[in-house]
C-alpha cells in the first residue's frame, strides 16, 4: 500500500522560507519520480516541482529561481525548500508521483503566507 506524508507547512512572512518533507512508503522510492504539487480551494491541482529517478529536475515557471526539490532516497523522503515566500505562494501542498499517481494523495500541508 502506497502512503503518501507531508509536513513541514505553517505560517511565514512574505519573503520567509519554509521547508516540506514527504515521506513515502509502500513504493521503491529510488526508481520513482517525486512531485509536489498544490491546490487552491476551487482551482485544478498543479505541478510546483518534480525530480526523477536520476535527479533531473522540473519547475513551475512561477516558483524557478526561489524553490529547490531534492530527494534522499536512503530515508524515502522528498524536500521542498522554499526560500522568498509570496503571498501568491499560499495553498495546500501535496507529494506524489511525478507523474502524479491519481488515487495516492495525502492530507496535504498548508502553507500559509501573511503579514
Amino acid at each position: 500500500q502506497v502512503q503518501l506524508v507531508e509536513s513541514g507547512g505553517g505560517l511565514v512572512q512574505p519573503g520567509g522560507s519554509l521547508r516540506l518533507s514527504c515521506v513515502a512508503s509502500g513504493i521503491l522510492f529510488s526508481i520513482n519520480g517525486m512531485g509536489w504539487y498544490r491546490q487552491a480551494p476551487g482551482k485544478q491541482r498543479e505541478l510546483v516541482a518534480g525530480i526523477n529517478s536520476d535527479g533531473s529536475t522540473v519547475y513551475a515557471d512561477s516558483v524557478k529561481g526561489r524553490f529547490t526539490i531534492s530527494r534522499d532516497n536512503a530515508k524515502n523522503t522528498m524536500y521542498l525548500q522554499m526560500n522568498s515566500l509570496k503571498f501568491e505562494d499560499a495553498d495546500v501542498y501535496y507529494c506524489n508521483g511525478f507523474p502524479p499517481w491519481r488515487d495516492y494523495w495525502g492530507q496535504g500541508t498548508q502553507v500559509t503566507v501573511s503579514s
